[in-house]
């Protein structure tokens, strides 16, 4: 039997350890943690611990970022553990690719108070907390469970990155509005689960994608832009009463040129069918090539809203739908209301995929595929599956009725296992 090798590297001191894992790149260095406890608890003693006050968090975050030095084995401490108030701790961490993540949840979590976060990333916002000396930019921040007593500080710490590219907000328990404004170089804006957000303020002109998840608030984009990246995951629904105005009009233009979008059905039927009326009699997502669509079951399946919603959608390629028992729906005359207004009759010519997950009824499933004859000229690739790992496809199947007429149909083969179409997901799924 052959004989472990002694692990001589653990036995070494701290300070040699220390050494060691900040001349190692961080993607490297990481994965000290799974050596052994040792290497864990080395690695959570090279965080900087600090203790103030939340007033001076932003000064805190600036000094971090400023003393950082990648290149400089001293200086290149990518933790930092910032005690503040009663139990609010702050953890910084320094990722690569000018990444820069500011937890909140590691301290006491109380309940909840509801506050408002206002991010300002203009130049002439700039304020002393801006890194001057420091090489390391943030170019992508991820926020974390900031809440009300932290808020004012994050405002002052973002109010510096004039680089900020990439912005990431999750878990803002207590949120309940939020402005944005960004002349600067904003692209990219997410923000996931931050369950009693009402309204949303967004002055980004150079945004050119938007990925949200959770109830859907009152969405204010001051610019037309023309995103080509949009996601609206609200299936639970929306996180404020809807009125029967045309309010969704602003949001719509601006996703209308996307080439990527999410969108549940309840938001089609309620919130863009009425805006429809409102706008140009013309009026598609031209340049859309990749749709998810999350739907519900409730009282049997309905294919008029996604049939209506893809007459509007000519250049479309893949089609990814979710059926979620759990998703919020409208009233049934929102429905059929919207399967009236919706639409032209587009030919799908460049539909090459559609998978199918959820269905529980393989009704529903035939049906769905006989009705999309009324829109695809090509014979896409039909996938589906109940669990998300049996996959079986569609084939289309011609029964002759008489001499001159044939009736198309399609039924279910065996399970399709070797198809490279198997990997292809929408990029929002797994988010």
């Amino acid at each position: 039997m052959e004989e472990k090798a002694e692990d001589m590297i653990s036995k070494l001191p701290d300070e040699i350890l220390f050494h060691i894992i900040s001349l190692v790149p961080f993607d490297s260095a990481i994965q000290t943690i799974f050596l052994s406890s040792r290497w864990r608890l080395l690695w959570s003693m090279m965080a900087l611990v600090q203790h103030g006050t939340a007033e001076d968090v932003a000064s805190a975050v600036s000094g971090f970022l400023t003393n950082f030095n990648e290149h400089s084995p001293t200086r290149n401490t990518r933790k930092l553990r910032y005690h503040f108030g009663r139990g609010s701790v702050l953890m910084a961490i320094i990722a690569p690719n000018n990444k820069l993540h500011l937890d909140f949840s590691t301290g006491k979590q109380e309940f909840p108070r509801q506050f408002g976060l206002e991010l300002e990333l203009n130049h002439q916002n700039i304020t002393h907390h801006q890194p001057t000396q420091s090489t390391f930019f943030v170019k992508t921040l991820n926020l974390i469970s900031v809440n009300f007593l932290s808020n004012e500080a994050v405002s002052s710490v973002v109010s510096g990155f004039r680089f900020l590219e990439n912005l990431k907000i999750t878990d803002g328990n207590g949120l309940k509005s939020l402005c944005i404004d960004s002349n600067t170089k904003l692209l990219h804006l997410t923000i996931f689960d931050c369950p009693e957000l009402k309204f949303l303020h967004i002055s980004t002109p150079k945004l050119r994608t938007f990925r949200y998840r959770g109830l859907l608030p009152q969405v204010w984009p001051e610019f037309h832009y023309n995103l080509v990246d949009a996601m609206l995951d609200s299936r639970q629904g929306p996180g404020y009463i809807v009125s029967n105005t045309n309010e969704l009009d602003p949001v719509l233009l601006t996703i209308k040129n996307t080439e990527i979008l999410t969108v549940c059905r309840w938001i089609f039927e309620a919130l863009i069918c009425p805006s429809l009326s409102s706008l140009i009699a013309e009026f598609q997502f031209y340049n859309l090539k990749e749709l998810w669509w999350i739907d519900n079951s409730n009282e049997g399946y309905n294919t008029d809203s996604l049939i209506s919603f893809l007459k509007l959608c000519p250049a479309l390629e893949r089609l990814f739908i979710t059926i979620d028992p759990e998703s919020f729906c409208t009233a049934r005359t929102a429905a059929t209301c919207c399967s009236l207004q919706a639409g032209k009759r587009t030919q799908l010519k460049h539909l090459k995929l559609i998978q199918l997950e959820g269905f529980t009824n393989q009704e529903h499933e035939t049906e769905f595929a006989e009705r999309l004859q009324e829109l695809a000229t090509a014979n896409p690739l039909i996938l589906v599956t109940s669990d998300g790992f049996c996959w079986q496809s569609f084939v289309k199947v011609v029964s002759d009725q008489s001499k001159h007429q044939s009736k198309r149909q399609y039924k279910l083969v065996q399970e399709v296992r070797d198809t490279k179409e198997l990997l292809l997901k929408h990029a929002h799924m797994g988010l």
